[in-house]
């Protein structure tokens, strides 16, 4: 994970790496909770939240391309050293926390359709999971290719055979609001931020890199979110194992639910042990990687993980005014105060973004929470930037 590790990565192969975190079990979950909206509110609410969510990831991206930094070194540039560590120590934990829910529902909904042991599978998921990190990012390339178009035809097959007969369906009264479903499709998107640059930093073209990748994930994202939501509204059913096997989907929806696990997961993973390298230069991101593994396949052996509402709102409301100062500090106030200690500032903006985001999910807003926390944290940033660079330089 070093530069001695990296080399630069072309466009189709940041492109790839999306597609695989796109298609995910988590995504296709999501979907189904926006099922009682029906087909029409359902995919508004899709294409809504995703919009909002892949062009904060791409101005997220952004940053890492053009700095060649990591996301956790990028978070330095706002918050100084310190600021930056407690960033990246609780980046780590919600990677360690999305590397067990993950493998949880990977391994629930694989053994709702080969049903065998609960921990196998978890052993099995995190095994394969581990055995991407070894082989390396960079190093992957025809078992990535390979494993990207699998999954491409696999998906496919499984929208052919839901989308065939969603007119036996029927649509439920609606008990989840319109702004509740776009906040629930932004949160997928929102969850990448915090690590996209550690995948950007290394483009060959930063800016053609960094749009394919928010591009290829928010459509592959919102794909699965349409084949959940078409899937509950077909079935009936909420539960992903249960879904494919109405569907007749047996061999190929279990690989579909092993293999994708894996690509998206991976990614968890690996940016957890990136992070890790911005606490301390002594540890070696590719085995505190493993490390992240290891626990989440033991949580997820031990632990329940079914309802990941709160856990989602906890990330949100964490990150979304963090992005949000950062993207001030970067394409409007031009500052960086990556050799400070530490920006006090900044970290109480981001408190105040943190409280409002807590105070912004009591309502209920037709674009969700995350963009109004954001664009006010954007603006309390701006506004004081504006005025700390004033009383520097009084006028004449």
């Amino acid at each position: 994970m070093n530069n001695r590790e990296t080399k630069r990565t072309s466009v189709f192969e940041n492109s790839l790496i999306w597609f695989g975190a796109g298609v995910s079990i988590a995504e296709i979950l999501a979907g189904t909770s926006l099922a009682p909206l029906g087909f029409g509110k359902g995919i508004a609410a899709i294409l809504l939240g995703h919009l909002i969510g892949c062009l904060l990831l791409f101005l997220a991206g952004i940053i890492g391309a053009k700095t060649g930094k990591s996301a956790m070194e990028t978070v330095k540039m706002s918050f100084g050293h310190w600021g930056g560590l407690f960033f990246a120590v609780l980046n780590i934990l919600q990677l360690v926390g999305w590397t067990a829910i993950m493998i949880y529902d990977g391994a629930l909904a694989a053994g709702g359709v080969w049903d065998i042991y609960h921990w196998i599978w978890c052993l099995v998921i995190g095994g394969l999971i581990i055995l991407w990190i070894l082989i390396g990012i960079t190093n992957l390339g025809k078992v990535n290719t390979l494993a990207m178009t699998a999954l491409f035809i696999l998906t496919i097959v499984l929208s052919v055979v839901i989308f065939s007969d969603t007119a036996a369906g029927s649509e439920a009264a609606e008990n989840i609001s319109f702004g509740a479903a776009v906040e629930l499709s932004v949160a997928m998107p929102l969850s990448w931020l915090p690590l996209i640059a550690d995948y950007t930093r290394e483009a060959k073209k930063p800016v053609k890199a960094t749009a394919a990748s928010a591009i290829v994930y928010g459509l592959v994202s919102s794909w699965m979110y349409v084949i959940g939501m078409g899937a509950a509204i077909l079935t009936g059913e909420s539960d992903i194992a249960q879904i494919l096997l109405k569907a007749g989907l047996g061999v190929i929806g279990l690989l579909i639910i092993v293999f994708s696990t894996v690509t998206t997961t991976f990614l968890d993973a690996w940016s957890a042990g990136i992070s890790s390298e911005s606490v301390s230069s002594k540890l070696k991101g590719k085995w505190v990687a493993v490390g992240a593994v290891v626990l989440g396949t033991v949580g997820a052996i031990f632990f329940p993980m079914d309802n990941i509402t709160d856990f989602l709102y906890l990330i949100g409301s964490v990150f979304a005014p963090m992005i949000a100062i950062q993207i001030a500090d970067f394409f409007f106030l031009r500052q960086d105060f990556g050799k400070r200690a530490v920006s006090v500032r900044n970290l109480i903006i981001w408190a105040i973004g943190f409280a409002l985001y807590r105070v912004l999910m009591r309502f209920d807003i037709v674009v969700g929470n995350t963009l109004p926390d954001m664009a006010a944290t954007i603006l309390l940033c701006l506004v004081v930037g504006w005025i700390a660079k004033r009383v520097k330089r009084p006028a004449a």
